[in-house]
C-alpha cells in the first residue's frame, strides 16, 4: 500500500470515528438540557456551598474545621441518597500558624510602618521575640545564591510577579510558585535568617495569599512568610532607594502530631458495569483563611451536585459514578495518595474527574490521556449550549494524579481563570465571590461528562 493509500485509508477511519462519535452523542443532548436546567433552577450546587462555608468554614488538614468537614461531607452525601456512603480513614498533617502574625519596617530614624504578612503553611516559628533584619531583594533562586557571604544574617525578600502577560493565570502561577515553596530553603544555604515571599496573585492588594512551603532535612529550618503584594511594592520601592531599612517578622506557627482524617466516598451504583468506576472529585480540606469557597468548596459541591442531578433526573448509569471528597490536598494530598493506594477487589477506574480551578464559568475539559482526549472531543457539541466544549489535551488533577500514576484516565473541569488567584489562598476566598450561575453550570458540566462515561465508556 503506497504512502498516499495509507494517509488516506487513515483519514476515511478517523472521520467515520468521530462520525460514529457525534451520532452516539445526539441522544445525550436532550439530557445535557434537562441537566443544566436542573441546575440552574434548583440552586443546590450554591446552596450546599453556602452551608459548607458558613456552617463548617475553614478546614485546614488536621483542624477541628477540617473534622466537621468530613461530618458535613457524609450526612450531605447520605441525605442526597447517595449508595455505599463512607469514610475512608487517612492521616494528614496538622500544621497551625498560631496567634502571632506581624511584620513592620523600621527605618534610621526609628520610625516603623506596619507590613500584612501571613505564614506559609510548614513554616517553623520565629524566636518568641521575632526577628529584626535587613533585607536583601531578590528575583530567582540564581541571585540568592550568588550572594554569597553578604545574605548571613539577612532576610531574604522574594520578589518575582506572576507573569501578567500570559493568558493562563495558571502558567503564571506555575512560574512564579517555586519561591513560595522553596524560598525558605535557599534562603537558608546562603545564611538568611528567614524568607519573605511576594503572594502568589497578580492582584494589588493588602490581603497576602498563604500556600504550602517545605524544608529538606540538610539544611537549617528559616521561618517564612507571604508578604501582600501591595507591601511588597512598598518594601522594594524602599530598598531602591537606598534606604537603610530592616524588617520584623514575628509568627507562632507550630507543626502538630498527625492526625487522623478521612476521605469521604459515596455513589451512584452502574447497572450493568458496576465493576467499572468513574470517580467525580474535589478536595476538602482548604487553607485557614478566608472561607475555602473557590479553592475548593467549589469542586466540592460540584462534585456533589454532579450525582445529585443525574439521581434527580431519575437517570441510572450503566457504569458506577463515585464522588470523592479527597482530604489534605493543600499540604500533603496524602487523600489522594490513600484512595488510589488502596485495595478495590474486582473494581476498574476508568476515568476520574476532577474540579478545583474554582467555581468559575465552564470552558471545557483538559484531559490527560490521548485515546480519552479523542473520544471525549468527538463529544464536544454536547457542551456547547453552555459554552464548555473546549476539550483539551492534557489535564486532570493533583488529587486524582496519584490514579492517573496507576493508568486512569484524568480529566480536570476547565474554568474562566482570570479571578482565581485575586481569591487563592488568602481572606478574599468566600462564598460572596462565588457566581451561583456559574458555580451550577460546572456543576452540569461535570454530570454530564460523567453519564456519558459511564454509557459509552472510555
Amino acid at each position: 500500500m503506497s504512502h498516499a493509500l495509507r494517509f488516506f485509508v487513515g483519514l476515511s477511519i478517523l472521520a467515520l470515528l468521530l462520525s460514529s462519535q457525534a451520532l452516539s452523542q445526539q441522544p445525550y443532548d436532550s439530557l445535557a438540557q434537562k441537566i443544566a436546567r436542573e441546575a440552574l433552577v434548583s440552586n443546590k450546587a450554591y446552596d450546599m456551598l453556602n452551608e459548607l462555608c458558613t456552617k463548617v468554614g475553614t478546614r485546614l488538614s488536621g483542624s477541628a474545621g477540617a473534622a466537621k468537614a468530613v461530618t458535613w461531607g457524609k450526612k450531605t452525601m447520605e441525605e442526597l441518597g447517595f449508595e455505599n456512603v463512607h469514610l475512608e480513614p487517612v492521616m494528614v498533617p496538622h500544621w497551625t500558624r498560631g496567634t502571632e502574625e506581624k511584620g513592620f519596617i523600621f527605618f534610621p530614624d526609628g520610625k516603623r510602618e506596619k507590613i500584612n504578612v501571613t505564614a506559609l503553611g510548614g513554616s517553623v516559628a520565629t524566636p518568641k521575640q521575632g526577628i529584626v533584619a535587613e533585607v536583601i531583594e531578590v528575583k530567582s533562586f540564581e541571585e540568592v545564591r550568588a550572594l554569597g557571604a553578604t545574605a548571613k544574617g539577612k532576610i531574604i525578600f522574594f520578589n518575582r510577579p506572576m507573569d501578567r502577560a500570559l493568558i493562563s493565570t495558571g502558567a503564571a502561577y506555575g512560574g512564579a510558585v517555586n519561591q513560595r515553596g522553596r524560598g525558605a530553603v535557599e534562603a537558608a544555604a546562603v545564611g538568611g535568617v528567614a524568607a519573605l515571599v511576594r503572594s502568589m496573585t497578580t492582584r494589588l492588594d493588602d490581603y497576602p495569599h498563604t500556600g504550602a512551603m517545605g524544608y529538606v532535612d540538610s539544611i537549617k529550618k528559616v521561618p517564612t512568610a507571604a508578604i501582600s503584594t501591595m507591601g511588597a511594592e512598598r518594601l522594594s520601592k524602599l530598598l531602591a532607594s537606598g534606604k537603610h531599612i530592616q524588617v520584623s517578622l514575628k509568627l507562632s506557627a507550630e507543626t502538630l502530631p498527625d492526625v487522623e482524617s478521612a476521605n469521604v466516598v459515596g455513589e451512584l451504583r452502574g447497572t450493568e458495569k458496576p465493576e467499572e468506576v468513574i470517580v467525580v472529585g474535589g478536595h476538602l480540606d482548604s487553607w485557614d483563611k478566608g472561607q475555602g469557597a473557590h479553592d475548593d468548596g467549589a469542586g466540592i459541591v460540584q462534585s456533589l451536585e454532579a450525582l445529585r442531578l443525574l439521581k434527580s433526573l431519575g437517570v441510572k448509569p450503566k457504569r458506577t459514578i463515585r464522588v470523592v471528597l479527597f482530604m489534605n490536598e493543600e499540604n500533603g494530598l496524602r487523600g489522594g495518595t490513600a484512595y488510589a493506594s488502596k485495595e478495590r477487589p474486582g473494581e476498574k477506574h476508568i476515568a476520574a474527574i476532577e474540579s478545583d480551578g474554582g467555581g468559575f464559568t465552564p470552558r471545557g475539559f483538559g484531559v490527560a490521556d490521548s485515546l480519552a482526549h479523542l473520544k471525549i472531543s468527538g463529544w464536544a457539541s454536547t457542551f456547547g449550549f453552555i459554552g464548555a466544549d473546549k476539550i483539551q489535551r492534557g489535564g486532570g488533577g493533583a488529587d486524582i494524579g496519584p490514579l492517573m500514576r496507576k493508568g486512569v484516565p484524568g480529566i480536570g473541569l476547565n474554568v474562566d481563570g482570570h479571578r482565581y488567584f485575586d481569591y487563592h489562598h488568602s481572606d478574599h476566598d468566600t462564598i460572596d465571590k462565588v457566581n451561583e450561575r456559574e458555580l451550577a453550570l460546572g456543576a452540569a458540566a461535570m454530570s454530564i461528562l460523567a453519564y456519558m462515561i459511564a454509557q459509552e465508556g472510555l
